[in-house]
């Protein structure tokens, strides 16, 4: 298997016309600079190993925990599940970048045999920002991020209400984002959230700047929100690639499984909520029960058992441990002269 990347033609070709207009009017905007070369990501070989990845979400380090021992191979961080987690509120872009490194930092140091997958939102502000916050996500062990091309404050993809920046400005974000990443084992996501600005044109435009953030850098493309199978199909058709498709329980795109979805095209399956929803959906049934029957004596099965908790956080690697230099304490006691 090549660790060497051949990169991207800088050449392009949109069928939209107000990108194809303003990228012929200043051809100058899109010769982009990165490596000639670039090292193949954990991510990469995945997507060769696998065909098609299966990418759980997680927001703190116990459920990044679960998710390795569970046995899937990757796990993202979502900025929706986060902002839920740590604020208690909705992914209305109140999460910062730091506050994503900082998640990140915890998340990789729980589950380090797998690649962590950040969201990076729209990177922090301008081009130069984006350069702060890959920093970050890779200093603090995350193996790639997403990165959108939503207008501050973004919010969840599947909420109304969203606006877009122009495609030039946010291929340029892509472009510091590729520059920033450098040989790093880092794998670049670029989201656009176009397709639900328009009911004509939104996929088409979405599809458009698709392309043009690949071509700006990016190592997969993300159209966010596509409303039927129709799209999804167009999706896999027209876009160039590495492509990532999101499962949202409850959203506007239809659930389909991994081999669904890489029939059509697709090698990233992201299920960023499903962890989230399933224990918010356990602590609201259980905590029902508490405050209505004041024990839970009765209904145990809903909940895991002391002893497996302490098995799933490795409670008994500690008392080795501690057991450990307990001895060796006591061996270097006794040699004191």
């Amino acid at each position: 298997m090549s660790m060497l990347m051949a990169a991207k033609s800088t050449s392009l070709c949109y069928s939209n016309s107000s990108i194809s207009s303003r990228t012929k009017q200043n051809p100058r905007a899109v010769r982009w600079a990165y490596p000639t070369v670039r090292m193949q990501t954990r991510v990469h070989r995945l997507i060769e190993e696998q065909g098609a990845v299966l990418i759980p979400g997680v927001y703190d380090a116990l459920s990044a925990a679960i998710v390795q021992q569970t046995g899937f191979s990757a796990a993202l961080i979502s900025g929706y599940a986060l902002s839920a987690s740590i604020l208690g509120k909705p992914d209305f872009g109140l999460i910062t970048p730091p506050e994503m490194a900082a998640a990140a930092r915890s998340v990789c140091s729980a589950a380090p045999g797998i690649p962590i997958i950040a969201d990076a939102d729209t990177g922090g502000g301008n081009a130069l920002n984006v350069q702060r916050t890959v920093k970050d996500l890779i200093a603090a062990g995350a193996a790639g991020c997403f990165l959108e091309d939503q207008a501050w404050p973004k919010r969840c993809g599947h909420m109304r209400g969203k606006e877009v920046i122009p495609a030039e400005e946010h291929a340029a974000k892509i472009a510091s984002a590729r520059d920033a990443i450098g040989d790093s084992d880092f794998f670049l996501i670029a989201r656009t959230d176009a397709r639900a600005l328009s009911a004509k044109t939104g996929l088409s435009d979405a599809i458009d700047r698709a392309n043009l953030y690949m071509e700006a850098g990016a190592d997969a493309s993300f159209v966010e929100a596509p409303r039927d199978d129709d799209e999804l199909k167009e999706i896999g058709k027209r876009t160039k690639g590495y492509r990532l498709c999101n499962m949202l329980e409850g959203g506007r795109t239809p659930l389909h499984t991994p081999d669904e979805l890489k029939e059509m095209g697709f090698h990233l399956i992201a299920h960023p909520l499903t962890s989230l929803y399933a224990s918010t959906r356990a602590l609201v049934d259980v905590l029902k029960i508490l405050k209505e029957k004041g024990t839970t004596k009765d209904h145990l099965e809903k909940m895991i058992t002391f002893e497996e908790f302490n098995r799933l956080v490795n409670l008994g690697e500690w008392y080795e441990l501690e057991t450990k230099y307990s001895n060796l304490r006591n061996a270097l006691g006794t040699t004191k002269p």
